[in-house]
């Protein structure tokens, strides 16, 4: 099988796990080029990931042959770039969200029909392995009909899309109510390193209650989760007949048969086994809820995840299904949109279905 050819337009901390996921799996993964206007930056991308860098689109086009490209660009300007992409008849993966308001997004859309373009959305969220488990949880009828998903592990459009997922959600409409609460925070971990001094720092958490009428979305974050070392993530998908409530399943096998579970996380080199650090996956209930398709790459969840879009990317380039197509990241975004909406008016909002709900 040849390896999944790809480029990159963009600089910045994103790509880093794409350079990190085809470097460790080069049988799997290349990256043909990178554009990047900073020269020293693209200098010391070179120096770390030996992958050669372009100052522009313009220059990497003809020295490089693709499968697809991917964008990881400020949404202000990614529609510029998946519009010339497009236009040249290059598939696009595009970092989330693909815009960064109503208005582009609905230009976007419209373009992208016009030109049945090849466009699709690395959200990776729902291929993280704990989530990919929950999911098939939740849609395999065990739990009966769900009705509500409590979702505090993405921001904005992430926790859309798991929200949508996990409820069986497509385009239909909600009524939006949201509330911003700050609250002292110790400081952790960011990008730039561990904290420097014991301190607290006021942390943002939104809160917002998405009615689908026979269904609950409850959205709940702070950005601070990412990193922080005492604020956790959270999921609760309840159904008529069970829930999940983090790794805990509980179930009715029959009305007399209460079963209950842990989701089991399934990694090697434990206790002098010898064959490398890799995740296996999820087990529950003596059976297996969710295989890693990478093993032995040493990748973390994140990077199981996007090396999951890249590898459907590779598919839908060759014909296959959308994995998270421009409509689904449109639908995520506008719900996130009117999430802050909802937070700046004080005032519940109600959707409107859009044009790209109106194809499905």
């Amino acid at each position: 099988m040849n390896p999944i050819r790809f480029d990159i337009v963009g600089g910045g901390f994103r790509i880093q796990a794409f350079l990190r996921i085809a470097y460790l799996m080069p049988e799997r993964f290349q990256v043909g080029g990178i554009v990047v206007r900073d020269e020293a930056k693209g200098q010391a991308i070179e120096e770390k990931w030996h992958v050669k860098t372009y100052r522009t689109l313009e220059e990497l086009l003809p020295a490089s042959e693709r499968d697809f490209m991917f964008l990881s660009l400020p949404r202000s300007v990614n529609p510029l770039f998946i519009r010339q992409l497009v236009e040249q008849g290059i598939p696009v993966l595009s970092e989330t969200p693909p815009t960064q308001d109503l208005k582009t997004l609905l230009d976007l859309y419209d373009f992208a029909q016009k030109r049945r373009a090849k466009i699709q959305i690395a959200e990776q969220y729902h291929f993280h392995p704990l989530n990919a488990a929950r999911i098939a949880l939740a849609h395999s009828g065990k739990l009966g009909t769900i009705s509500q998903a409590q979702v505090s592990v993405g921001h904005d459009y992430h926790g859309m899309n798991l929200m949508r997922k996990f409820l069986g959600i497509q385009f239909e409409n909600a009524q939006i109510f949201a509330h911003e609460f700050t609250s002292p925070l110790a400081a952790g971990p960011t990008r730039a390193g561990l904290p420097a001094e014991d301190t607290n720092f006021p942390s943002q958490q939104v809160l917002a209650y998405l009615d689908f009428g026979d269904k609950l979305g409850v959205y709940d974050f702070c950005s601070d989760q990412y990193r922080s070392w005492v604020r956790s993530s959270r999921v609760l998908v309840r159904g008529d007949r069970g829930e999940i409530n983090n790794t805990q399943v509980r179930y009715l096998e029959d009305i007399l048969t209460p079963i209950q579970y842990e989701l089991v996380r399934q990694d090697s080199n434990k206790i002098g086994n010898l064959e490398g650090y890799f995740h296996r996956g999820y087990m529950a209930g003596g059976e297996w809820i969710y295989r890693n398709p990478f093993i032995p790459g040493r990748l973390n969840d994140d990077e199981i995840a996007i090396a999951t879009c890249l590898d459907r990317m590779a598919s839908y380039v060759a014909g296959g299904p959308d994995f998270y197509s421009l409509e689904d990241a449109a639908q995520d975004q506008y719900l996130s949109l009117m999430i802050q909406q909802s937070l700046k008016t004080r005032e519940p909002v109600k959707t409107s279905t859009q044009p790209w709900a109106l194809a499905h």
